[in-house]
Order: structure tokens, then C-alpha cells, then sequence
């Protein structure tokens, strides 16, 4: 798959965004890996290198809708260090079948690396008024109702649809815009 055609261009808005992973493995089913993700997220927040506005990991995908001074290279940066602690962490667990998976499934021109994690790209698309930003958290909040995982949004654990239910989530979030 090519390079993508989304682009980010305005980082004083917040954008919604999509990382997927290679083959649409399903690895985040697995706590550990998701809690990988979730580590990550809280670092760049903690380093307020990112402001993170709504999200949900599946089993192998994650939306969110962030902002930050350069949205671009956090998401890089992101998704370089979550792929190269998912591979050690699969490499400690003795997982060689995701690793199998993960070697099989890498881009050809990828020639600097064994595996790779991550599709090229997140999507990103501009969210640029409130009318957007609730259908974009709707639409991420009912991720997993829609995939029939869960009768309410908040009752799936990594969503920050606790978070707008006034409960505490694995992830704090940014409520209100």
C-alpha cells in the first residue's frame, strides 16, 4: 500500500486519526499489547506532546482524535516505539506466531526491519467544528457496540467513552474543546 493522501496541515486543531495494524492482526485482543499502547499515549501526554480528545483500541486498530505542536511526528513517533515494544514483547513471550504473522505481512520495501506492526499512515482528517468532533466521538465510542463486543460504549475498557460517562478511564482525556 502506497504512502497516504491524507495529510496534516493545521496543527492548532485537533484531527481524528486511524492506525491499523498489518493484515488487521488482531493483537491488541491481548491486554498486555493494548496496555502498550495506553503506556505510550500517557507518556506523550504526560510530556504534553500530545492532548488526546477521544479514543478506542480494538483488537486491531486504534481512533483517536488528537492534537499537538506537530501531530505528525508524535504519531510517528507513536507508532515506532509501540511497534518496537510489541515485537519485544511478542519476542519475551515466545508468540512466533504473531511474529511469523508480522514478518509475512511486511511492506517488501521495508528492508531495514524484520517485522512490521503498523499499516503506513493514520488518516488523519481535520476536525474543524464541534458538530464534527461529536460525530467523530460517537462514531469511535460505538466502535465496539457496533462490533456487537458491548451493549453500552463505556462498558468497553479501552475507550475513553468512560471518561464522558463521568467514570475513570485507562486514559484520562481532554472533555470539552
Amino acid at each position: 500500500m502506497g504512502r497516504s493522501r491524507y495529510k496534516i496541515y493545521d496543527t492548532r486543531e485537533p484531527y481524528f486519526l486511524t492506525c491499523t495494524v498489518v493484515h488487521w492482526l488482531p493483537l491488541f485482543s491481548d491486554p498486555k499489547i493494548a496496555e502498550i499502547l495506553l503506556d505510550s499515549l500517557r507518556f506523550l501526554q504526560n510530556e504534553k506532546r500530545l492532548e488526546v480528545f477521544a479514543y478506542v483500541i480494538m483488537e486491531n486498530h486504534l481512533h483517536l482524535i488528537a492534537i499537538s505542536d506537530d501531530l505528525s511526528k508524535e504519531i510517528g513517533d507513536f507508532k515506532s516505539y509501540t511497534a518496537r515494544r510489541i515485537i519485544d514483547e511478542l519476542s519475551e513471550r515466545n508468540r512466533s506466531y504473531w511474529l511469523r504473522q508480522l514478518k509475512l505481512f511486511k511492506a517488501k520495501h521495508k528492508k531495514d526491519r524484520d517485522y512490521q506492526v503498523w499499516q503506513e499512515g493514520s488518516h488523519p482528517e481535520l476536525v474543524f467544528d464541534d458538530e464534527m468532533m461529536l460525530q467523530k466521538i460517537e462514531y469511535i465510542h460505538m466502535n465496539p457496540v457496533r462490533r456487537g463486543y458491548v451493549d453500552a460504549p463505556e462498558d468497553w475498557r479501552y475507550s475513553s467513552a468512560r471518561n464522558y460517562a463521568g467514570k475513570k478511564g485507562p486514559l484520562e482525556v481532554t472533555t470539552e474543546w
